[in-house]
């Protein structure tokens, strides 16, 4: 199994209360990220439970949290909560 595919199984799993208090946590620190979920993501529908994946920047041991659906592609938009402070799709 290559390295790229390893990156994209999940690594845990979080309550939507969970997730939705981390990103909103996110957006009110780091400037400019409101306005890219606005630009690039649409909202999530309703889960009980969302996946999180370990950030695979090097050196960064940050965690991938859903923020919203990818505006133009079909993926889940994640921000990391760690040093990096990267945004990828999932």
């Amino acid at each position: 199994m290559t390295s790229n595919v390893s990156q994209n199984y999940p690594y845990s799993s979080e309550a939507e209360a969970d997730r939705a208090a981390t990103i909103a946590r996110l957006v009110g620190e780091r400037e400019n990220l409101a306005d890219t979920l606005a630009v690039d993501a649409t909202p999530l529908d309703a889960n009980e439970r969302w996946w999180v994946w370990k950030c695979p920047t090097r050196g960064c041991a940050g965690l991938l949290h859903a923020a919203g659906y990818a505006a133009e592609k079909h993926a889940v938009f994640v921000v990391c909560d760690g040093t990096c402070a990267k945004t990828f799709l999932r």
